[in-house]
């Protein structure tokens, strides 16, 4: 099983062995990176990341928003119509984008696109050896390039996540307005008296533990690429795989952690 396993990439999943090596390599690397917080930050490298990560995965974000509130608005609308509780559809809505659906989507896409990306990036540079040029430069790679992609992605994923919400309320506002024949101003006006601070604090906070999941999985995938180019694509299939199962399961404990506070 566990050449089997290697074989197909999957090292670090399979068997139960490989797995505590994972985690084991994931906790290294946190630790790693946390050392890397007391030192000098590369403000320029952060910035590039954040532009990468944030200003180029706008468009894929704002899109899945958009329809999602789309669609939940037009399903919800028609559901709620046959209890006569239409108008409460924006009221649910708001709660499902700001709570749930905003920041498991866009952390989801994020970690499709942005991790992805940071694996073939990393795991490119160690193929061709750059790496370790810069270890033997006296240069540690963590701080050059783990820790820029983290400090991003804990800036730019809750800004995302916020744009999503928004956007996806509007999407749900041009259905409800077109389909259900609910006022706009009923519909906003509904929103803004039900909403609580904590609806919106419990969906953010959640970003910043998403953010810091894909960071380290993906740069630890990265960094722990071998066989060529046939190594990266594996690599970069893993981390899209896991992030994205770390992110929906972590996003279960999550939403008991926040309902209990």
């Amino acid at each position: 099983m566990r050449e089997i396993a290697q074989k197909w990439g999957f090292k670090g999943l399979y068997p139960i062995e490989s797995a505590s090596e994972y985690l084991g390599g994931l906790g290294l690397l946190s630790y790693e990176v946390a050392r890397c917080f007391r030192k000098r930050w590369e403000g320029n490298l952060i910035l590039e990341q954040m532009e990468r990560t944030g200003i180029r995965s706008l468009s894929i974000v704002l899109l899945t928003a958009v329809f999602t509130g789309m669609v939940l608005a037009l399903q919800m609308g028609n559901y709620l119509t046959r209890f006569g509780a239409k108008p409460y559809a924006g009221r649910i809505l708001a709660l499902s984008m700001l709570r749930e659906m905003g920041p498991v989507l866009t952390a989801l896409m994020i970690g499709g696109r942005v991790g992805a990306g940071i694996t073939a990036e990393i795991g490119s540079m160690k193929v061709t050896e750059q790496i370790d040029a810069m270890r033997s430069l006296g240069i540690n790679p963590i701080q050059k390039l783990v820790l820029p992609r983290l400090l991003a992605l804990f800036v730019m994923l809750p800004l995302l996540t916020v744009l999503a919400d928004f956007v996806g309320i509007l999407g749900g506002l041009f259905i409800s307005t077109m389909e259900l024949d609910i006022p706009a101003d009923f519909y906003l006006t509904s929103i803004v008296q039900f909403i609580k601070f904590q609806d919106l604090f419990s969906g953010l906070g959640k970003t910043f533990f998403f953010a810091f999941f894909i960071a380290i999985i993906a740069c630890h995938n990265g960094l722990q690429v071998s066989g060529g180019a046939d190594g990266v694509g594996r690599a970069t299939t893993q981390t899209v795989v896991t992030s994205s199962i770390t992110i929906l399961v972590s996003d279960f404990f999550l939403t008991k952690l926040f309902l209990q506070l």
